[in-house]
């Protein structure tokens, strides 16, 4: 009996032994926190091109005169088949027309085609829209050239009525970006004709509503535009976001309060700070806006609204406990209901 208590001491000792090196060598180990998952770029970027898909409407017409169609929103497009050429050739017969129109915060954000235009000093500035539009004409699947403008009549009810300021501008894709993968911003430049802006017509349609009426000179990305004013003293403008998250694999956009056909980004972006900006200080002392940042997580929307008014040389903070998942209908139906 003294001898198996002698022994069961002896195997409680070394278990008592074996315990204690266990938890010393434990402690000694560092253990970090788990960081939540980030997106991406490329999940970020086929995000962003998923909803640009599903804005794509589709048109067939015969190009043997004069065709034209209507899109969801009413915009009548207008094409003479003169005015295509396939390489040097002229164009005959059936052509398929695919066209994208935007004119809401919502779909401005998801799709990354803000308003922000080239200003003369070379920065960029807001823009008020009267559509933003993508157009291109396919036969057999060989994408086409326009060699002459084509019509487009947009109600200006639209975007709220009337503005006898607007003119048309051209999207250029990626002008300013600096990543590898999902350069899809767009910058828009004004066109010029004899020294001035393309200027837009008012007219009335055949049921007598009131319409802008263009001619586009080019496929591709076209705006009506014209741009925002304010008179109050200006500022720049920073934004910090979540570890884990840059220029990448997240966006930042504004949404000033009343103006519903305007969307602004913070697209520049300093790899050593961390932090987001406007290229310029362009940003009015006291506007009241929103920042709304977002990313993906699991194939929807990471997002944060923040109600913000500017302050001079100020910066705003999104923190983690800001973000949540959405998808993108959701998304873009509480942009569109921002004030």
């Amino acid at each position: 009996m003294k001898k198996s208590k002698q022994i069961l001491g002896l195997f409680l000792m070394t278990a008592a032994l074996m315990t204690s090196c266990q938890k010393n060598e434990h402690a000694e180990l560092n253990f970090p926190d788990i960081e939540p998952e980030r997106a991406t770029a490329q999940e970020f970027s086929n995000l962003k091109a998923t909803a640009l898909e599903n804005l794509k409407q589709t048109f067939q017409i015969n190009v043997d005169g004069i065709g034209s169609f209507t899109t969801q929103k009413g915009v009548e497009i207008i094409i003479n088949g003169s005015c295509l050429s396939n390489n040097g050739n002229a164009v005959t017969g059936m052509v398929d027309v695919e066209v994208i129109e935007l004119f809401e915060r919502g779909t401005m954000l998801v799709t990354n085609k803000t308003t922000m235009g080239l200003s003369p000093t070379g920065g960029k500035e807001l823009l008020v829209t009267g559509g933003e539009f993508f157009i291109e004409a396919t036969q057999n699947g060989q994408v086409l050239q326009l060699i002459c403008p084509i019509k487009v009549l947009v109600p200006t009810a639209l975007t709220g009525g009337d503005d006898n300021g607007m003119t048309l501008w051209d999207g250029l894709i990626g002008m300013d970006c600096d990543i590898e993968t999902g350069c899809d911003d767009v910058t828009w430049v004004e066109q010029q004709r004899d020294g001035q802006g393309a200027g837009i017509d008012i007219g009335q349609g055949a049921a007598g509503q009131s319409l802008y009426m263009g001619f586009f000179n080019n496929f591709g990305w076209t705006n009506v535009d014209r741009f925002w004013s304010d008179p109050r003293p200006k500022t720049k403008l920073w934004a910090s976001v979540p570890d884990g998250f840059d220029n990448g694999n997240c966006a930042l956009y504004l949404s000033y309060n009343g103006e519903a056909g305007s969307l602004a980004n913070l697209d520049a972006y300093d790899p050593e700070t961390g932090l987001f900006s406007e290229h310029t200080g362009i940003i009015p002392i006291g506007l009241e806006c929103h920042v709304i940042f977002v990313s993906e997580f699991n194939g929807n929307w990471l997002y944060a609204i923040n109600p913000v008014t500017i302050i001079a040389d100020g910066t705003i903070v999104i923190e983690e406990s800001d973000l949540s998942t959405i998808t993108e209908s959701q998304l873009v139906t509480m942009i569109n209901a921002l004030p």
